[in-house]
């Protein structure tokens, strides 16, 4: 939306008719949609749909993830303003993004989630258009796995996390944010050999063949060689990220279930992602940001921030395969 049409338009959430493009719309004000973007159900021609799963009854402990997508999303309306910083292009003048707006769920009918979340994905993906999902628990990657390896085959994933996800669960009927990693690869959801976990701080008896680089080794080797190692492992196919918001220390993302000391700080996550243009994304999420353990909403904003780094590393994708 161009400088001169926010002098006319009100509340482009709703009323802007070009989905490309900076915002200027007052921080403050108009409907709180990811980016400031149009919210549509329309996914035609779109690039990338960001949606919100704001489910969290799969957690261990202490709830409050379901208000993630709405407090990501009134983080984010601070930053449509300019390109994002070090990256050298625009994603939101690039590309077609639209905030395709929370999945609906029944939240007393817990058992019917993972196949409801399951179809919503498989129709954003059925229309040509990626997915960016801001949670809610860290369940909903399983759902989202699952539709994506229909399309793409068995998915090679970024986890960036300080727990693997991978204790042992055979039991399908069980939803456990602490366990889904291990349901997707058992389910040949995931290419665990050419994944990798990042920030891992928490004790993991078997990593069911992940490539893991810990916190204490990431600090030791810093985030280029991270970002170069990770290139290496999942080489040019479809690739999935998941950023929990806990990969980060407490003292930068204090809003979240099961903080753990000794994580990433706000400028490791960011250069490692950079550090990560050229991957072939095919979608994310932004999980376990939980609003009512942060009055300061920083939580919010750094989970803002990584979202917006995935657009970017999406549109990365798209360009490049544009110039051939």
């Amino acid at each position: 939306m161009a400088l001169e049409d926010a002098k006319t338009e009100v509340d482009a959430a709703f009323t802007r008719k070009n989905r490309r493009g900076l915002s200027f719309e007052n921080a403050f004000g108009g409907a709180v949609s990811f980016l400031r973007r149009q919210y549509s159900k329309d996914l035609t021609g779109v690039d990338i749909a960001v949606t919100g799963v704001p489910f969290d009854q799969a957690v261990t402990h202490r709830t409050g993830t379901r208000f993630g997508p709405r407090a990501i999303r009134e983080a984010s309306t601070l930053q449509p303003y300019d390109p994002p910083y070090g990256w050298g292009y625009d994603p939101l003048s690039e590309l077609s993004i639209v905030d395709y707006g929370d999945m609906a769920f029944d939240y007393a009918k817990v058992s019917d989630f993972p196949a409801t979340l399951r179809a919503h994905i498989q129709g954003i993906l059925a229309s040509g258009a990626g997915s960016l999902v801001l949670g809610g628990d860290h369940y909903i990657t399983l759902p989202i796995l699952h539709a994506y390896a229909e399309k793409f085959g068995p998915m090679r994933v970024i986890q960036f996390d300080a727990h693997s996800d991978l204790w042992e669960d055979d039991d399908l009927s069980r939803i456990d944010h602490g366990t889904m990693m291990y349901k997707a690869v058992k389910q040949g959801f995931v290419d665990a050999r050419h994944s990798v976990q990042i920030g891992i701080r928490t004790e993991c008896p078997d990593y069911l063949g992940f490539n893991v680089i810990d916190a204490p080794e990431l600090h030791r080797i810093g985030p280029q060689a991270v970002a170069a190692r990770v290139r290496d492992i999942v080489g040019d196919a479809p690739t999935y990220l998941t950023f929990d918001i806990d990969a980060l220390d407490p003292a930068f993302a204090p809003g979240t279930g099961t903080p753990v000391w000794g994580g990433l700080a706000s400028w490791q996550a960011a250069a490692i992602l950079r550090g990560l243009a050229g991957i072939n994304l095919a979608g994310g999420d932004v999980v376990e940001v939980s609003p009512p353990f942060d009055p300061s909403g920083v939580t919010a904003v750094a989970g803002a921030h990584v979202a917006m780094e995935l657009l970017c590393l999406y549109g990365w994708t798209r360009r490049a395969a544009a110039l051939g």
